[in-house]
């Protein structure tokens, strides 16, 4: 395959830098360790739409193909669900605008990849090279940083280097092994077509792409990722299967397991040779299924047996989960099902969850279609590299939920939106598309910016400044955050003195997380409020989670008992009746 022309071959800044520099980001400040890291992909990729903008014309939200058109209405109607979620299901506004502000921005990044697809000449194929270069460049430093946090975990200072929190397993910039494992499979799908394309330099130098492969899977294997094995034999397999790729770059991706089982055994001599942790080793005598998330699949689909037509409603999963009787419930609390498809379901309800899923369903048959009908040549690779980038992702959204990252859903958009894009480029019309665009990157530049100065008035709570105002003023302050109010709602919750003014606060912020300690706080500001039956309903639900916290609270009930003390307090006695979730809010 000969190399592309100097001119369409030279990178784009722009989604060089959106896909690079998000995930590499550590710094971050409580109460969220992710935030800066989606907002900063939010403002690098407005920034590129901004400013590395594509030809006019082309698929608009209303043109395009019909797998086009299909994607779109299916983010349409999760925009309407969140966006009404507050008059249907009392979700408080930030967290509608929150999810509204990632699905718009979906909107625009997909619309932004489509006119980079096949279809398109100019600058199109450079900004797929920018993309690719990207995600090759954070999943090569995301693998310097994976390596200092488990051979020289002391280099790590939290700020330059995020610090693992697990044992002997790399977990990235992003804090959390499955991420920092799906970064290295798409940085082994872009080293795959960077090769191909003849990006990575000479055609002289064939050992370039599997040293580069060899690196991402030992980056795997130190992740322990059980999803990122998983998609190192989908590597395996379209090698395997992907006849059109050039021979080396099909031998290199066949030979990704044999790399696998390598890394596996360096590691582990390493590990028995030094006493170390392998964290691998351990997550492969826990089988190949967490038992928490088959519990938590179970659960879900108990709720939507119970609510099949409306589900309990956008963003609403963690409250109905933790407010329903599950004596068999996992200990952990889960604000996800960690699988799309239920996810979409249990909220959304069997029509319109069904409508949703079938709309992407077709749309990723048609890309996959796409990409396997493309005529030859280096940009029919391209729509086949963007469906690979969209199929492992599609990969980890069944065991966890990646998408609901804006590091990982706008890059997944803008692949897809490659793989949409129409065959020819249709003829050039006024530039009204083009234009949307770029006023859609301004949007979201200046929104991720505001959403920084937003974030600051609750990290104020969590971390006050010197001479900070008192607690309660800098919680009354973070109420009125546009986009992250329940977190001050938290610290209202758990630190007021428990009464109604407390007991709003809980309501509010059990729609974004609930755990132990707010239960506790929960169930005392009810009391406090007179509704008895509802707290002890709580403390139920408490018991359930068997936390060492909730159970040092519920000491003094046996206590009491043994005493032979009547009268005792509301936490030691059984609730009279159960409660739904929606009486609960």
């Amino acid at each position: 395959m000969q190399s592309m022309s100097q001119g369409q071959g030279r990178p784009a800044w722009g989604p060089l830098l959106a896909t690079a520099l998000p995930p590499l980001l550590a710094y971050n400040l409580t109460p969220s360790a992710t935030l800066f890291n989606q907002l900063l992909a939010l403002g690098a990729w407005g920034a590129a739409l901004l400013l590395w903008p594509v030809a006019s014309g082309g698929p608009s939200l209303r043109g395009g193909g019909a797998a086009m058109r299909a994607a779109v209405l299916a983010l349409l109607l999760l925009l309407g669900s969140a966006l009404l979620s507050p008059w249907l299901n009392d979700l408080p506004m930030s967290l509608a605008w929150q999810a509204g502000a990632l699905l718009v921005a979906a909107l625009l990044v997909l619309q932004y990849g489509a006119r980079v697809g096949p279809g398109w000449s100019g600058p199109a194929p450079s900004l797929w090279a920018g993309f690719c270069w990207g995600l090759l460049a954070a999943g090569l430093l995301s693998l310097l940083i994976g390596v200092i946090q488990v051979f020289a975990p002391q280099l790590a200072d939290g700020n330059l280097i995020a610090r693992s929190g697990i044992a002997g397993r790399a977990v990235g910039n992003l804090r959390q092994p499955n991420h920092l494992a799906s970064l290295l499979m798409w940085a082994c799908v872009a080293a795959v077509w960077l090769s191909a394309a003849g990006q990575l330099g000479r055609r002289s130098r064939p050992w370039l792409l599997p040293v580069l492969l060899f690196a991402l899977v030992f980056g795997v294997v130190l992740s322990a990722s059980r999803t990122g094995m998983l998609g190192v034999v989908l590597l395996a397999l379209w090698g395997l299967l992907d006849r059109r790729l050039p021979r080396a770059e099909r031998w290199a991706l066949m030979a990704t397991p044999l790399m696998l089982a390598l890394s596996w055994a360096v590691l582990s001599g390493w590990s028995h040779a030094s006493g170390q942790a392998f964290g691998a080793e351990s997550r492969l005598a826990e089988g190949a299924g967490s038992p928490s998330r088959l519990a938590i699949l179970a659960n879900a689909w108990t709720l939507l047996k119970m609510h099949p037509w409306t589900g309990v409603g956008w963003g609403e999963f963690n409250l109905a989960w933790t407010m329903t009787p599950f004596p068999d419930r996992p200990v952990a609390f889960f604000d996800h099902t960690h699988n799309i498809v239920m996810q979409l379901l249990v909220e959304l309800g069997w029509p319109l969850g069904l409508l949703v899923l079938g709309l992407l369903t077709w749309v990723l048959f048609a890309a996959w279609l796409g990409s396997r009908r493309a005529p030859g040549g280096e940009l029919a690779l391209m729509r086949r590299c963007a469906f690979m980038v969209v199929l492992m992702i599609g990969l980890h959204s069944l065991l966890e939920y990646p998408l609901w990252y804006a590091y990982f859903l706008l890059p997944t958009l803008f692949a897809l939106g490659v793989c949409l894009a129409p065959e020819r480029a249709p003829a050039p019309r006024p530039a009204v598309g083009a234009g949307l665009l770029r006023m859609g990157g301004v949007l979201m530049l200046t929104g991720s910016a505001l959403a920084v100065w937003d974030y600051l008035r609750v990290v104020d709570i969590y971390m006050p400044p010197a001479k900070a105002a008192s607690l309660e003023s800098r919680i009354e302050r973070g109420q009125g955050s546009v986009f992250f109010a329940t977190q001050a709602d938290y610290a209202a919750a758990t630190t007021w003195i428990p009464g109604p003014l407390a007991l709003e606060a809980a309501q509010r912020t059990a729609h974004n997380l609930i755990d132990v300690r707010l239960m506790m706080a929960w169930a005392k500001s009810l009391n406090a409020s007179g509704d008895v039956e509802r707290a002890r309903y709580v403390v139920a639900r408490l018991r359930e989670f068997r936390s060492k916290q909730g159970e040092e609270w519920l000491l003094e009930c046996e206590a009491l008992r043994e005493a032979g003390l009547r009268d005792l307090p509301f936490q030691c006695e059984p609730a009279a009746r159960d409660f739904g979730y929606r009486e609960m809010r």
